[in-house]
């Protein structure tokens, strides 16, 4: 007895038959999100730019011109005669300055980022007693202003005899809780556990399976930490001003503030602390151009096999 199966027969499709109309797409509704979007982005860029720009554009003028002109206009482009004022003053005290500043800001940067880094990179791999709390007191300080901490900074220096030194800025601005708390996110993104376990098997311990292997990985991560290490630092105000009365110690921040001070009853001040202000921007553009490579790489990381 055979069974025979029943197929459907195959229907070609009609194409005389009317399609169904897709639904037309809002172009308003996606022209007012780009609209905003783009908005959000010039006012963004514009609260940086400007700023700058005017430092540009009052750097060329003399204290008369500073408030006889439009802000944003070029005066009698009196720019080198302010930097040479700039650096005769106080024998070239503000070159002076913008040397501890590059001398702090470099030191909590690569050595206070490698800190923050091989913290990072302990609290996501290692297992040990205690570790969610001792993650949890990061955390905690990373909500902690700077401000709140200066008193009991300057309390601590004046204990072990180090105000009024370099060391009272240099220490301090090796922790840093939010590059800990930035450096365990990339350090869980970018260092795979299967290889540092073959690296464990390979024979390597875990300080070497670091420096060989996690730190390479992390290198986009601590570019990062260094850099708001370095900005975070060139910007501090409050811990020098506290810890440091020798003028010849001061960064520049504090320095162009005293300028700033005596621009009152001398105005012929007031061009040298704008273009102060300038000059101590340059050495945060360099660092933000020079290591811009470093985030190209970490993101074109893994995209090639």
């Amino acid at each position: 007895m055979s069974t025979s199966t029943l197929s459907r027969p195959r229907t070609s499709p009609d194409k005389t038959a009317p399609r169904r109309p897709r639904p037309a797409r809002n172009s308003n509704s996606g022209f007012a999100s780009k609209l905003t979007v783009n908005g959000l982005l010039i006012l963004g860029s514009a609260y940086m730019v400007v700023p700058v720009l005017w430092l540009v554009f009052a750097s060329t003028k003399n204290a008369a011109d500073l408030y006889g002109t439009s802000a944003y206009a070029f005066g009698d482009f009196s720019l080198f005669d302010n930097i040479a004022a700039v650096a005769t003053q106080d024998s070239g005290l503000f070159f002076r300055w913008l040397g501890n500043s590059v001398l702090y800001a470099g030191f909590g940067a690569v050595f206070g980022g490698l800190i923050s880094v091989m913290a990072g990179y302990a609290f996501d791999k290692f297992q040990f007693r205690g570790k969610d709390s001792f993650f949890g007191f990061v955390l905690v300080g990373v909500l902690i202003p700077n401000t709140a901490t200066v008193l009991p900074m300057y309390l601590l220096a004046s204990v072990f005899g180090i105000t009024n030194t370099m060391w009272a800025i240099l220490i301090p601005v090796l922790c840093n809780p939010f590059g800990v708390y930035l450096a365990r996110v990339y350090s869980s993104s970018y260092v795979p556990a299967e290889t540092l376990e073959a690296a464990r098997m390979d024979g390597a311990g875990p300080i070497r399976s670091f420096f060989s292997l996690g730190l390479p990985m992390m290198m986009p991560g601590y570019v990062t930490i260094a850099l708001f290490q370095f900005v975070g630092v060139w910007n501090n105000f409050m811990l020098p001003l506290v810890m440091l009365q020798d003028q010849q110690l001061l960064p520049v921040s504090v320095g162009i503030s005293i300028w700033q001070g005596y621009s009152i009853p001398q105005p012929e001040f007031t061009p040298m602390v704008i273009t102060g202000s300038l000059l101590s921007i340059i050495p945060l553009l360099l660092a933000f151009i020079m290591l811009q490579r470093f985030w190209k790489s970490g993101l074109t990381a893994g995209s090639v096999k």
